[in-house]
């Protein structure tokens, strides 16, 4: 079966190999094709339009809706009731390489809703997906659901590739390692906070928004359940921490805590 290369350079030694993914055959190539014709069906123009400059995309946009989009995706998967993760994934790669970005939202959604038959062979796919995405409307679902999801399962293979994640030189893959993290911490279990707690540590003073961003959505979630442990983390490092970060991660303390990390941020700044 032909391949495709899966990442911009080599993987750091002792980590996950993501040298090649499996490029889609004849059948899922066709029924990625059906899919593309469908979504291009329940676009519009003017959502086209809208969405890319929303998005401020260089892609095509078909202008189709999310909900419509799961829906068509839905109603594949419903005809197809015996998908293995062969299939899954082939269509999803078919999906992805398409001429507009609804093709890949809907790579997205397919491997969302079907990753509990990935495994971490699946990698290099996911990888390479992410690394063309160059939005958060295609990273943070990949990097949330589909490449969290596969680090519960597989933590021994999945944590070395997250940790060199964290260091890569793009921001994009910074912020999956980050995100990746985020549903077992939502959840109220704690066991991966300290992993998250270490890439955030390192790239607390990053100036960049999507980073910025992902810190404080984090700590926010983790907060839900766990304002003690979050309020403990960002208290010593409130000082290093930006407006964006701050201002995300205390929304769901308790009052006390969230005021006394706002005072002790605008302390700093004042100062």
């Amino acid at each position: 079966m032909p391949t495709a290369r899966a990442c911009a350079g080599p993987p750091a030694p002792g980590t996950m190999s993501c040298v090649t993914a499996p490029a889609p055959d004849a059948d899922a190539t066709a029924d990625a094709a059906r899919i593309r014709r469908e979504l291009r069906a329940a676009g519009s123009p003017e959502r086209a339009a809208g969405e890319q400059n929303y998005l401020k995309s260089t892609l095509d946009f078909s202008g189709t809706t999310v909900p419509a989009a799961r829906c068509i995706v839905a109603t594949w998967r419903r005809e197809h009731p015996g998908l293995t993760r062969e299939r899954v994934t082939e269509v999803a790669a078919a999906l992805w390489d398409g001429p507009f970005f609804e093709c890949r939202m809907a790579a997205v959604i397919l491997l969302t809703d079907r990753r509990a038959l990935l495994t971490a062979a699946d990698l290099p796919l996911i990888e390479r997906m992410l690394r063309a995405a160059g939005t958060w409307a295609l990273v943070d679902g990949l990097a949330a659901d589909v490449l969290g999801g596969l680090t519960e399962r597989f933590p021994a293979q999945l944590h070395p590739v997250l940790d060199r994640f964290a260091a890569d030189d793009d921001f994009w893959i910074r912020r999956s390692a980050l995100l990746a993290l985020l549903v077992p911490l939502r959840r109220g279990e704690p066991e991966g906070f300290e992993r998250f707690a270490g890439y955030a540590d390192a790239m607390l003073s990053e100036r960049e928004f999507f980073i910025r961003k992902a810190i404080g959505w984090v700590l926010r979630e983790t907060g839900k359940r766990q304002p003690d442990l979050v309020a403990g983390w960002l208290a010593p490092r409130v000082h290093r921490a930006s407006g964006v970060t701050v201002r995300e991660a205390v929304k769901w303390l308790p009052a006390r805590q969230r005021d006394e990390l706002l005072a002790a941020y605008r302390s700093r700044k004042a100062g």
